[in-house]
């Protein structure tokens, strides 16, 4: 680095963040509270502090300067000095080294130290204490970043949402195994750019890849005391920029380049971020950055001891998103990753969270409101998780028009039909359409109900089909984490099993949830792996598992029954997209007759008669048949007949007047069968399956 000045200039206090222009740097950093705010930098090994200067301007409670002759690849820190009144909610401590908020690069790791705390750990005053121990040698550094962006020509699909189907995984899991792809790349973003990689998601059908959480992150302490690590990366450092562990060669533009490889094959990268809390934790936590800059603003603190955290996230600390500024990184950093990398929407983990103010929950918070107005937002996607474990902190169908949530209900439901609780015919039918009953509002779409039997967290669905219990110990916890409410049933063995017909049952368990899933209104989410049996060994919350337990087995893929699953689910989504009834736009109410005879929504039991109010009280009812029918093209409709058995036999369906000329689309239950005419008045469904029947009808009568 070449000599540097004296003193800095002062610079601008717009943009946020570390801004190069190719001749120096400007540095802006908010802090409300602060009475002074310094940089400092260090040489390129982040080891040694070079230089320090005292930010020369505050606009606005904004911090600012401006540094002559600092350029892309230095690294940079600030420290703040203000009140250590934790009665008051102020953590000054200029000891220790905070990271950059709006950071875009992070060199080094967290070095766990008693020093990364602003009080003396030891101390019996506890977080009243100060702790003068420097934390730097213990933090990672911000990056000055100015780097160009690599773009070649090419359109962002924009899959509309009713033809979405989205595959959540992991960048590091998901290819940490595949031994095609070379090793310092594995579990990287370019090894989501491979051709094999891509042209597996292509074969599935899937429209959208949503990725756990890659902005940067931090090992926790307890879980590398425990030798083991924060795998899923839900405990956020910076959040603009990328895990360092993602880039094989560290640069920028290799979330770009897999980015550009994705949208090539037609496919959206959706990111779920976790702006909810943050690493630093509760009162008794870290200081490494926005506890450091500012603690009364970025978190919601007791309003009548603002010594504590609120812990509506359960993490120990809850971002407070009602704060302007605190709004503002939020809104920045999304707006950051739209149009630096092209990403086509996010997930908002515990999305609640973003929504609460003094109040409590409200669906027109300002965050919220930004979103929804914000252009360069306005065409990408937007989900949240609708919940948290706050006051009234399940919000499920209350978020505002525009966004969709994650359908808790869906996994639920789906799970208890299937393993053959009573009553839940009903309910399942409600799954089946969008939970019209939780979303049909404000003129939402269906696609708002995000549906999933499986995610992240939970069972994977080889595990929910094979273990009627969690089995955790590898966590370290002594089986207590994880819930302990799975709906799941192993079939009559805990675990692998070499019984050919337990499998065979597990096969087919597994075939009906999935086939519910994709046939079903709203926007259909598979677990990643589910399509060829990835199993976790019954492990139901695989946060800390970094190893085999977590990563996908590529070898469970080229066997028989992987190709077999493969093949079905790939299957599946092609149905929903020849079918316009398996996924409507709008929601079906049963009230528009498309066809003589037949309403856009019916729904009749095994004898071919329309259902009652009493058969739909009938507890024990698991039997199903809906009819759908939608026009499509000029007096045509497509119509469709999902046929639902939830009993262990075979059971003999009639179809239902008018009828038509049936084809038979799917038989979960012999899912190789080729596709066949069908003109009989009866079909039979094997038990615990699912039978498609589609054809095409004139929306008028013969003249």
């Amino acid at each position: 680095m070449p000599a540097l000045p004296e003193r800095m200039q002062p610079g601008s206090p717009h943009p946020l963040g570390a801004t190069c222009d190719g001749m120096g740097t400007n540095f802006a950093v908010f802090s409300a509270h602060a009475e002074r705010m310094e940089l400092c930098l260090f040489d390129p090994s982040g080891k040694r502090e070079i230089a320090r200067y005292d930010l020369p301007e505050c606009t606005d409670e904004v911090w600012h300067g401006y540094l002559p002759r600092v350029r892309g690849g230095a690294l940079y820190g600030f420290r703040a000095h203000g009140p250590y009144a934790p009665e008051e909610g102020h953590r000054f401590n200029p000891n220790k080294l905070l990271l950059d908020p709006y950071a875009r690069l992070l060199h080094g790791q967290v070095r766990w130290s008693d020093a990364l705390h602003g009080y003396r750990v030891s101390s019996p005053r506890a977080d009243l204490s100060f702790d003068r121990r420097d934390s730097a040698a213990a933090m990672p550094k911000a990056v000055v970043v100015d780097e160009p962006m690599h773009w070649t020509h090419g359109n962002r699909p924009h899959t509309p949402w009713s033809e979405t189907v989205i595959y959540e995984t992991h960048v590091k899991g998901f290819t940490r195994t595949l031994k095609r792809i070379r090793q310092h790349e594995r579990g990287t973003f370019i090894a989501l750019a491979d051709p094999y990689v891509i042209d597996h998601l292509v074969k599935l059908g899937v429209t959208a890849v949503e990725l756990l959480p890659v902005h940067a992150f931090v090992q926790d302490r307890r879980l590398t005391e425990m030798k083991l690590r924060n795998y899923w990366g839900y405990n956020t450092l910076a959040f603009f920029a990328p895990e360092p562990a993602y880039l094989a060669e560290g640069a920028l533009n290799e979330i770009r380049a897999a980015v550009q490889a994705l949208h090539a094959a037609g496919i959206e990268v959706i990111l779920d971020v976790v702006y909810n809390h943050t690493c630093e934790g509760s009162e008794l936590g870290t200081t490494m950055s926005f506890r450091g800059l500012d603690n009364k603003s970025y978190y919601r603190l007791m309003p009548d001891n603002p010594r504590y955290c609120i812990n509506d996230t359960g993490t120990g600390n809850t971002v407070n998103t009602a704060h302007p500024r605190v709004l503002q990184l939020v809104m920045d950093s999304l707006r950051y990753w739209v149009q630096t990398f092209h990403v086509d929407g996010f997930r908002f983990d515990l999305g609640v969270s973003l929504g609460r103010e003094e109040h409590g929950f409200d669906p027109n918070c300002g965050l919220f409101d930004a979103m929804r107005q914000d252009p360069v937002l306005a065409n990408v996607k937007l989900i949240s998780e609708p919940w948290d474990i706050g006051p009234g902190g399940y919000q499920l169908g209350n978020h505002p028009p525009g966004f969709g949530e994650w359908n808790g209900k869906f996994r639920d439901d789906v799970r208890k039909f299937w393993k053959g609780e009573a009553g839940m015919r009903g309910t399942l039918a409600g799954r089946l359409q969008a939970s019209g009953e939780l979303f049909d509002h404000h003129r939402r779409r269906p696609w708002a109900s995000v549906n999933f039997v499986t995610a992240h967290d939970g069972f994977t669905l080889e595990d929910l089909v094979s273990y009627n219990d969690k089995h955790n110990e590898a966590n370290g916890e002594d089986n207590r984490d994880g819930g302990n409410d799975n709906e799941s049933y192993n079939h009559g063995a805990e675990g692998p099993t070499e019984d050919e017909s337990i499998r065979t049952a597990r096969d087919r368990a597994k075939r009906a949830m999935l086939a519910t899933l994709f046939f079903s209104h709203g926007t259909p989410m598979l677990l990643g792996g589910d399509e060829f049996g990835r199993t976790q060994q019954g492990n139901n919350n695989a946060y800390c598992q970094d190893n085999e337990i977590s990563w996908y087995d590529w070898k469970l893929a080229t066997s028989d029954r992987g190709r077999e699953l493969t093949d079905f689910v790939a299957h599946l989504a092609q149905l929903r997209e020849q079918h316009p009834t398996l996924r409507a736009a709008h929601f079906l109410r049963g009230d528009t007759e498309v066809v003589p005879g037949m309403r856009e929504v019916m729904w009749f039991d095994e004898s071919g008669a329309e259902m009652t109010q009493e058969t739909w009280d009938f507890t024990e009812g698991r039997l199903l048949t809906l009819r759908r029918a939608q026009v499509q093209g000029e007096k045509r409709a497509d119509v469709t007949l999902l046929m639902i058995n939830g009993t262990a036999e075979t059971h003999v369906f009639h179809l239902p007047q008018p009828g038509a000329n049936w084809r038979l689309r799917c038989n979960s239950a012999a899912p190789a069968a080729p596709e066949v005419a069908w003109s009989e008045p009866t079909i039979e469904v094997e038990g615990r399956s699912v039978v498609l029947l589609a054809a095409t009808v004139r929306t008028e009568p013969h003249e």
